[in-house]
């Protein structure tokens, strides 16, 4: 295994490469890929402190909005330090193909909630569920207290069906547009009703007055059906495998679907909806590896942010700057912006997000200001009121860790560091602008490394 291989693998099954990991020139890509999964045969929760929320007495809280309002604000705040306890989760990874899953169905089985506990529950069922039974997966999310409240099924009643989360369930999470009837959604919105969670800590109930236990005809079936066996009948489809399939070859190959591919994949996941066999496939198959495939996609604001956090240990100093750069950037870990998530690709990049792209490097390890006044504005006029704001300041405090970045790349000699900084292809124009410069500090060649319009692919 080649490291342009190595890296290639670790860029979208992990968050980068690190090349004083000597593990990948001493096995085959076989020995490397099962090294991968066995690193994350365990799920380790990702913890925050909810000890506020978890005993609160739900009558006595009716009652006194004051409260209510104190502990709305101290949830929000707690939102906030979990996203930094995601972060550096991400950049400090123990199960790393777990975590780069986690972050991937975050966006699939989209989900916002503004009370920590659910959202602390929900990530975690990501996290406990991202390399495992896709079957167990879906229902495990159907019944979320985040995704109860999210796509209104604690709303759904047998008296008045609400058909949010069945539309949402088989056009986001299982099938995708046009595959299913009107009918269907209406028919498999009854198989819901009744869904419902405990108020304080989040336990799925089913209201069973509330369920309607008539005959349901869904997909051309017909019984009276709950959620599970909605599930089940999905899932019974090729095209929720292939649907999947095409999820995943977008995110963790190429932007631009190849038909053939996506096929073998779904070929493989319709067999038993294994997570972790359609991910080992991919990421055994030739094609994975190949040239095109190398560098094809943009970077996500998260993986560009940890991507660079991971090559030069970086420690901020004020959690709230992560949630800054986060908005800068656009995204925000635990604030999608609807249902359908973020789009990604070419969405990430637009006049305002590329400029702080490329000078982001320079503002977190080289102590330097982003210069936006000839920027578009966003609409909220956030970066120009940030920056106005905080006229004269750095805008983030942190502190690099050069001594562990140097001692990284010991082996690899400066004139040589972009083979190992920039996975994309490097064009005539870029070569030449690289050889012109000083090269007399790895730490200074690195963030213009980083500040290269090639260093947003991986």
């Amino acid at each position: 295994m080649t490291f342009k291989e190595y890296q290639h693998l670790y860029w979208r099954a992990g968050f980068g490469a690190n090349p004083a990991n000597e593990f990948w020139f001493k096995n085959n890509r076989k020995k490397t890929v099962d090294f991968l999964f066995k690193n994350s045969k365990t799920s380790t929760p990702l913890h925050i402190d909810t000890a506020f929320i978890e005993n609160i007495d739900i009558k006595k809280l009716k009652n006194d909005p004051k409260k209510r309002r104190e502990l709305q604000k101290q949830s929000r705040e707690k939102i906030r330090a979990f996203n930094f306890k995601w972060i550096e989760r991400l950049i400090y990874p123990k199960e790393i193909l777990r975590e780069r899953m986690t972050l991937f169905w975050a966006n699939h089985f989209v989900c916002k909630d503004d009370n920590i506990l659910f959202v602390k529950q929900f990530n975690n069922t990501l996290r406990t569920h991202a390399l495992g039974d896709f079957r167990a997966f879906v229902k495990a999310i159907s019944k979320e207290a985040a995704m109860l409240k999210y796509l209104n099924i604690k709303q759904n009643r047998k008296l008045k069906p609400n058909e949010n989360f069945a539309r949402e369930l088989m056009e986001l999470f299982t099938l995708g547009e046009g595959h299913y009837s009107e009918q269907d959604i209406k028919e498999s919105a009854r198989a819901f009703t009744g869904y419902n969670h405990e108020p304080v800590n989040g336990d799925f109930i089913l209201r069973a007055r509330h369920h309607d236990n008539g005959i349901k005809i869904f997909l051309g079936k017909s019984g009276n059906f709950n959620g599970d066996d909605i599930i089940d009948i999905i899932l019974q489809e090729k095209q929720c495998a292939q649907f999947i399939a095409s999820k995943v070859y977008t995110y963790f190959v190429n932007p631009k679907p190849n038909l053939e591919h996506i096929n073998a994949m779904a070929n493989v996941f319709y067999k038993d909806y294994n997570i972790e066999n359609l991910m080992r496939f991919v990421f055994t198959s030739n094609w994975f590896y190949t040239k095109e495939n190398i560098g094809a996609k943009i970077k996500s604001p998260v993986d560009y942010l940890v991507g660079m956090a991971r090559t030069i240990p970086v420690t901020f100093e004020r959690e709230n700057d992560l949630i800054k750069i986060q908005k800068l950037l656009g995204q925000i870990l635990l604030d999608p912006p609807n249902v359908a998530g973020w789009k990604g690709d070419k969405a990430w990049i637009d006049a305002n997000t590329i400029m702080v792209r490329l000078k982001l490097a320079s503002v977190l390890f080289n102590n330097a200001l982003i210069d936006l006044n000839k920027t578009s504005e966003t609409p909220n006029n956030l970066r120009a009121k940030y920056f106005k704001a905080n006229k004269n300041k750095l805008p983030f405090k942190t502190t690099p860790n050069w001594t562990a970045f140097l001692k990284n790349f010991n082996t690899v000699k400066t004139e040589n560091l972009h083979e190992y900084i920039v996975q994309g292809q490097l064009n005539n124009g870029t070569f030449s602008y690289l050889k012109s410069l000083n090269k007399a500090s790895k730490q200074t060649y690195c963030i213009q490394l980083m500040s290269l319009p090639e260093y947003q692919m991986c």
